[in-house]
């Protein structure tokens, strides 16, 4: 009998953000839902994907300083390149064999923006 193919699972993380920018010379402000989500091919011993508490804390870390400010005072020129930074600060927080699959934000309205790793 042949072996099946080992399955892959997902597993996310979510925190509320409040960020500040510029559209077209208008500011606007947006709440957002920041979804981490991470992919492996079968899972830990303990029966998950990744250990959610240091990948929990990084974000917490990461989204500390953004809260509340003008992205553009950060360095940042909107919510692509915000996505972008959490992608590449978060992606060491991700113990092998996971990986960082994708950050994404979702504003109130549900419009959804997403980075892939």
């Amino acid at each position: 009998m042949a072996t099946p193919p080992a399955l892959t699972f997902e597993a996310a993380v979510t925190r509320p953000l409040s960020v500040v920018f510029r559209t077209a010379g208008a500011w606007e402000g947006h709440d957002y839902t920041v979804e981490v989500v991470t992919v492996r091919t079968g899972l830990d011993a303990f029966d998950v994907v990744v250990d959610f508490r240091d990948l929990e804390a990084a974000l917490d870390r990461s989204l500390a300083p953004l809260q509340g400010h003008l992205l553009e005072d950060l360095g940042l020129d909107g919510p692509p390149a915000l996505a972008r930074r959490l992608l590449a600060e978060l992606t060491p927080f991700v113990a092998a064999p996971a990986r960082l699959k994708e950050v994404a934000l979702t504003d109130g309205l549900g419009r959804r923006l997403a980075v892939s790793a």
